[in-house]
């Protein structure tokens, strides 16, 4: 683990903060343990949720510290390219509901790291961007993909290719966060909605967001029976008893997360 990176879990929920003044960066100290940390919460059965957000009231994440490329040195290009695609993809593939309490400026890797999650909450003062170019770079962090997904190809373009900033407003208005709060209210509404899941069955979650994420790719048609199979295999889970038959007796499930 990392000072720079802390976790806590509070009920079913784990609470992650970017910790590393001034700005929140990440580093080839931070990145991999955040990859070590969600394989954590992948195989902690009690942790159905995360959410992330940046220490202070300015930062959620700055993104990359520029220093570490200012060498020039492919092997270290290589290196880091490597640890955020590792960092983020993991969280991208965490099994639960991850939630982005965006409570400032999200820039470049931080952008990166709030795409990776399920559901972005913005605070009405953050500003997101994906400023790469500006210094001979581009987002190695997922970027370009997720950011095509979530917007669309125009707005990507935008954002990366002539350097356009994302205020909360436009963020909302084309769809790459979810929803905006006033300054200092991200974390208690990711918090609210994290806790929102613990009505869900895990395994049915886990499922259902391996199916979401994979309509990414390929033909939808194929997809239809994928989607009838995860459904069945559920009947190889004891959550899926205690769900049908917790409705049918008028009482809350007791969800084992297996």
């Amino acid at each position: 683990m990392s000072e720079k990176l802390k976790c806590k879990i509070e009920g079913h929920t784990a609470f992650i903060t970017i910790d590393n003044p001034p700005a929140n960066t990440w580093d080839a100290e931070n990145l991999p343990a955040l990859r070590d940390l969600i394989g954590e919460l992948n195989a902690n059965d009690e942790v159905y949720s995360l959410v992330i957000t940046g220490a202070g009231e300015k930062f959620f994440s700055a993104g990359a510290d520029l220093k570490m490329f200012a060498s020039g040195d492919k092997k270290i290009a290589r290196d880091l390219a490597d640890k955020f695609g590792e960092a983020f993809e993991a969280l991208s593939n965490f099994r639960g509901v991850s939630i982005a309490a965006v409570n400032g400026f999200a820039m470049g890797g931080g952008l990166e790291c709030a795409m990776a999650c399920d559901i972005r909450i913005a605070e009405e003062q953050a500003v997101m961007a994906l400023p790469e170019a500006t210094v001979g770079l581009l987002p190695s962090g997922l970027g370009t993909q997720h950011l095509s997904w979530l917007v669309g190809e125009g707005w990507a373009k935008r954002m990366i290719l002539c350097g356009e900033r994302a205020d909360a407003p436009t963020a909302l208005r084309i769809g790459l966060v979810e929803e905006v709060v006033g300054k200092g209210e991200s974390h208690a509404r990711a918090a609210a909605l994290a806790k929102m899941v613990e009505n869900q069955s895990p395994k049915s979650v886990a499922a259902c967001k391996g199916l979401i994420q994979a309509a990414r790719a390929g033909s939808i048609t194929d997809a239809y029976s994928v989607e009838r199979d995860a459904f069945v295999d559920l009947f190889d889970t004891e959550d899926q008893a205690e769900g049908v038959n917790a409705f049918l007796e008028k009482r809350k499930p007791v969800w084992k997360n297996r």
